[in-house]
């Protein structure tokens, strides 16, 4: 079945009513920069003679495609342009699935009352606990009205979504003969809904003509001469924005798309937020008088610090300045040779931040695969110094006598196997005071150590609950040493060399 023709059955309309629709795809595909948007909302419609009956609609229908490809935008004019009620209902405002039931029959309830003021509906009380009872619901909603569309909009991204959900809307169509279901997702797995057949709606990704000509119908001002903000004429005005601002504009986005957005920033509203975040600093010599507003070669060479650093693609709390501005004054120059471009300095990240028992955990897992077995008591045990004595002499902690044989460093043969049972018990030893979660705590811990690859698997069955399993540590000294000194503990104290 050819791709574009299903989503031009979503209703069937006269003749006369296709003008305005094709009317409202035309403004449409010049609105999103689709090319073949008539094409593929209208199909073969046109080729249909007025006096032939119109064929049926399909009754489920996927559209799919990246974000930001006008998907939900073009939905919403289709159902605008046609004379048939419909109903959205969009999962990222959903919490759980009973939410997002409650929610559909609400929209379909509302679409019905807009239709028909004074009808009464045939619906329940609106409560849904489960996906045969919204079945119900809807086609007592629906029983003998006219033809329908249910538009569920990110319907693969729903939260707390059963296996058999998206199955069962899916087959909503099949249920209620009048009902078209059109589902909008991001890329369709394969046997998505269990059956075959389902006519597919493919939106591709914007080219780059498209992207800029679709950013640059949004120019930011450029505001050269910026008035005082605190006067009651401007504000609540937005600036002005000149032929110049909008050709220096484009030829921006041009840029912008070149060095940053073809590689990192290829969807409509990242690309739009990245020349956001530049184009302050990018206009500055302008503002400050320093190049005019046709230089573009001249800005772009100025400017070039902030086309070769990537801080602008980086989504962060604190605001980070994708360029600093740094005024220097250099032998009495004039203000505009004053201003330089630095690429902006992020702040750096702490690279050890464990909570406190997973860092013990982390610790005795170090210490079990870098001590031999035989040092443990030596080194964990809870008795006093003066009772752990030595054969010859002095205590279990005073330095060795120098031996006629060179040994080789622990921490150069690597981290040797150990069982969680060793583990568990150089865990309670290091701790300074005892452990309040219980077993099953420390191992769930473990289990999180261990799916962050810092804990390894070296021999045995390879289940955390296993106790004849073998692991080792999967961190070096220097990561150790640095979570040691955020908990308090000093992990040179118990190696033995």
């Amino acid at each position: 079945m050819n791709a574009r023709q299903p989503l031009s059955q979503i209703q069937a309309t006269g003749t006369a009513g296709w003008h305005g629709i094709n009317a409202r795809m035309e403004a449409m595909s010049e609105e999103v920069q689709t090319k073949d948007l008539n094409l593929r909302v209208t199909g073969d419609e046109r080729g249909r003679e007025p006096d032939k009956p119109n064929l049926p609609s399909p009754s489920t229908i996927i559209i799919h495609g990246i974000e930001a490809t006008g998907k939900s935008l073009v939905i919403e004019g289709i159902l605008d342009a046609i004379d048939t009620p419909s109903a959205i209902v969009r999962s990222q405002e959903c919490i759980t699935t009973r939410h997002l039931l409650e929610r559909t029959i609400a929209a379909t309830r509302d679409a019905l009352k807009r239709r028909s003021e004074d009808k009464v509906l045939n619906g329940l009380d609106g409560r849904c606990e489960s996906i045969s009872t919204f079945v119900v619901e809807i086609q007592h909603l629906l029983e003998g009205e006219g033809k329908f569309t249910l538009v569920f909009d990110g319907i693969d991204r729903q939260r707390e979504a059963t296996p058999t959900l998206l199955p069962a809307i899916a087959r909503l169509g099949k249920i209620v003969p009048n009902l078209t279901v059109v589902l909008i997702v991001t890329a369709p797995r394969p046997h998505l809904l269990h059956f075959p057949g389902v006519p597919h709606v493919h939106f591709p990704p914007y080219t780059r003509a498209e992207t800029i000509s679709i950013i640059s119908r949004s120019a930011l001002p450029l505001d050269v001469s910026p008035p005082d903000p605190s006067s009651p004429e401007i504000q609540g005005t937005p600036p002005p924005i000149n032929e110049g601002s909008t050709w220096l504009w484009a030829r921006f986005t041009s840029a912008v798309w070149d060095s940053l957005g073809q590689s990192a920033a290829r969807d409509i509203v990242s690309f739009r937020e990245v020349c956001k975040r530049l184009w302050k600093p990018f206009i500055a010599p302008i503002r400050d008088g320093s190049y005019g507003m046709r230089e573009f070669s001249k800005l772009m060479v100025k400017n070039r610090p902030l086309f070769q650093s990537e801080a602008a693609l980086i989504d962060s709390v604190v605001s980070i300045r994708p360029a600093a501005l740094n005024t220097k004054l250099t032998n009495g120059r004039s203000p505009s040779n004053r201003i330089q471009f630095s690429p902006a300095k992020t702040p750096p990240v702490p690279s050890h931040t464990l909570p406190y028992y997973p860092s013990h955990l982390l610790i005795s897992a170090y210490l079990a695969s870098y001590n031999p077995p035989k040092h443990d008591i030596t080194l964990f045990s809870k008795t006093s110094l003066s009772k752990r004595r030595k054969r010859g002499g002095g205590t279990a902690l005073t330095p060795q006598r120098a031996s006629k044989h060179r040994r080789i460093s622990r921490k150069l043969l690597g981290p040797q196997p150990f069982v969680l049972e060793r583990l568990l018990a150089i865990f309670h030893a290091i701790l300074p005071h005892a452990h309040a979660g219980g077993g099953a705590d420390a191992m769930c811990q473990i289990a999180t150590l261990v799916r962050l690859r810092l804990i390894v698997k070296s021999g045995g069955t390879g289940d955390v609950l296993e106790g004849g399993a073998k692991w080792r540590v999967n961190v070096g000294w220097e990561f150790v040493r640095g979570v040691g000194r955020g908990v308090g503990f000093d992990v040179e104290n118990y190696l033995i060399e």
